[in-house]
């Protein structure tokens, strides 16, 4: 975090957190009550913990492969491409007016450590990829290094990622005007909407429509997840430059609206909605410090405590007190590294641990994620004894998703000139990397149970920092 305006004009993000905690207190003759959804489903679809990845007992899809070797890598890609291939066969002319979906025309493997060979005009010696040419309709990946690396750090079904990623990038040349693509549109909606498109494949694996995989909802869309924070531009990486992909908080949005969502929708994302919600922005030059601020540094938590008191002051609850150092409480077991007890209405720190988590990532090295995964994990126990005293639950999955969407409406607040802490790049996907933790405590209750799936807990956080101001963290996660 940095002490710095954030340029996002188009972002409303003044949170009212008075009417955020109490929209669902107050009955307005005439207007339907909102339909609350259930907060163990995600979209829909049940949470579920089973095995994800390749089914077993399924034949391998033979599809004619260039230079391939025939190998792992190859038949996983293979079978994905088989089966987002099928599922676009069927659901184009659902969503496009019957238009057909035509297969793409080449598939290509290559080694980037091998023998190199001529791709879309490009010679593959050194390109660790995946991607889609539109010039000769053509599919190509990275068995050599790419794919085994992906594979080795989030499972299979993060090739299953990127590859459903480069076949949205057809779905769109080949919709042409349908997708509102041109040769002149930006990188980042192209982008966007092809890891929407992606997001559409995804639920249909879900949902048990996949010949070759399966996915649980819990810990294997998680991996999906993860795989999308990986794949993500660098911090400080300008949305409007050639070839942005977006942030990881940006990717995993769009991802989200396609798994909830229908093809119709990816094919909407356009210039407007891409200005009304990118998040993605470049250091300001004269931030030395990149954005990082040292966080058990006192003056560090003093700005990040006026933050917080400021974000909730309209609520009238008597904000707690910071305290160095956890303790015992008699209410409550204590969490790690912030700890909120009731019945002190203090909010404890493990300030050593707090450095860790608020360092930067450093090759070989565990525990770093940021400063504002830090303060976050802060702000969510703040948030706590502010739902305390608006008479909320803080134990279950509902007080955990609560807390993650108020926590990310404390982050809304950040984004406006007045705030003495304020977001700058990079900081929400620090929180994307703490969220999708297993022991994530941005989306845990006061006991520290943490809400089983990864895809909620960011979308919680999500609901909380582009719409607190109406409702959202009560309405939806009680």
């Amino acid at each position: 975090m940095a002490r710095r305006a954030w340029r996002r004009a188009a972002l409303a993000a003044t949170v009212s957190v008075a009417a955020l905690l109490g929209a669902c207190t107050t009955s307005v003759g005439g207007l339907p009550t909102p339909e609350r959804p259930d907060i163990s489903k995600i979209s829909g679809l049940e949470i579920t913990q089973g095995e994800s990845g390749a089914k077993p007992g399924v034949p391998d899809a033979t599809l004619a492969v260039e230079n391939g070797d025939g190998g792992e890598m190859d038949r996983l890609a293979v079978n994905t491409l088989a089966d987002v291939e099928e599922y676009w066969t069927q659901q184009l002319p659902v969503n496009f007016g019957g238009r057909r979906f035509e297969p793409v025309k080449r598939l290509i493997s290559y080694d980037s450590g091998g023998t190199s060979v001529d791709v879309c005009r490009t010679k593959t010696a050194g390109v660790a990829n995946a991607f889609y040419c539109s010039l000769d309709d053509s599919i190509a990946w990275d068995r050599g290094e790419l794919l085994p690396m992906l594979n080795d750090s989030f499972g299979p079904m993060s090739v299953v990622t990127v590859l459903a990623h480069e076949t949205g990038h057809a779905v769109q040349y080949k919709l042409g005007d349908a997708s509102g693509i041109t040769q002149a549109t930006p990188t980042i909606i192209k982008e966007q909407q092809a890891d929407c498109y992606a997001g559409n494949f995804f639920r249909w694996i879900a949902e048990g429509n996949s010949k070759h995989f399966r996915l649980s909802t819990g810990p294997g869309l998680n991996q999906v997840l993860s795989t999308m924070f990986f794949i993500r531009d660098a911090a400080g990486t300008s949305a409007e430059k050639q070839g942005a992909h977006g942030s990881a908080f940006d990717r995993v949005a769009a991802f989200q609206f396609g798994f909830a969502g229908d093809p119709k929708r990816c094919a909407q994302i356009n210039e407007t909605e891409i200005k009304s919600r990118i998040t993605q922005q470049t250091f300001s030059p004269d931030d030395q410090s990149k954005g990082q601020l040292a966080v058990a540094d006192r003056k560090s938590l003093d700005v990040l405590e006026s933050s917080l008191r400021d974000a909730y002051k309209q609520t009238g609850a008597a904000p707690p007190a910071f305290k160095e150092g956890l303790g015992d409480c008699p209410d409550v077991q204590g969490t790690s590294p912030a700890s909120y007890c009731p019945s002190t209405n203090q909010v404890s720190l493990d300030l050593d641990e707090l450095t860790r988590i608020g360092s930067l990532p450093k090759k070989g090295q565990t525990g770093g994620l940021g400063d504002f995964a830090a303060f976050a994990e802060i702000a969510s126990r703040f948030a706590l004894s502010i739902q305390k005293a608006t008479g909320y639950p803080l134990d279950g999955p509902a007080a955990g998703l609560r807390t993650a969407c108020l926590t990310g409406a404390w982050a809304g607040t950040t984004t406006k000139s007045t705030s003495t802490l304020r977001l700058s790049a990079g900081d929400l996907d620090e929180a994307v990397a703490e969220l999708l933790a297993d022991k994530s405590l941005i989306a845990a209750d006061v006991n520290g149970a943490v809400v089983p799936s990864g895809f909620a807990r960011v979308e919680a956080f999500r609901d909380g920092f582009f719409d607190g101001e109406t409702g959202v963290c009560t309405r939806k996660y009680s």
